[in-house]
């Protein structure tokens, strides 16, 4: 059997181990998130694996979208010995700035497999949409 081995990997976990660098409440970890447009509704997708969806805070102020979570510690049995613990634990936050063509009054939001999905729809002033053309009077004939 291969076995594929990427040493940077390593010397990054002993890297976070020794700068402590879980997340705490005054110094949250960013999380990973993919942002797109999908018809009239933008959707924002942040990786949570392993959180609590009662762990989870979205709040929405002027257009500042702030998402926070914490992952835990499992709690075991005393008899349980940890043999490797690579997984980030505390506290992670991320903050979106939204445009005003957004509306945040809409957003929902889903937790589904460990990631939380936003979903937030266009403002009616932000839609395209067609103006006629109005016209007033009678049209002059043309006289040749």
């Amino acid at each position: 059997m291969l076995m594929r081995t990427d040493p940077f990997r390593e010397l990054d976990r002993l890297t976070q181990q020794f700068l402590n660098t879980t997340g705490t409440w005054s110094r949250p970890t960013p999380m990973p998130l993919d942002a797109y447009r999908a018809g009239e509704e933008y959707v924002i997708c942040f990786d949570l694996p392993g959180v609590d969806p009662q762990a989870i805070d979205i709040d929405v102020e002027r257009n500042m979208l702030t998402v926070k979570a914490e992952r835990r510690p499992r709690q075991e049995g005393e008899d349980v010995r940890w043999e490797l613990t690579e997984r980030p634990l505390g506290v992670f936050s991320r903050q979106v700035m939204l445009s005003d063509t957004l509306d945040p009054s809409g957003i929902t939001a889903d937790y589904d497999c460990g990631v939380l999905t936003l979903k937030i729809p266009v403002a009616e002033k932000a839609k395209p949409r067609k103006i006629t053309i109005s016209h007033s009077g009678n049209p002059k004939q043309l006289q040749a």
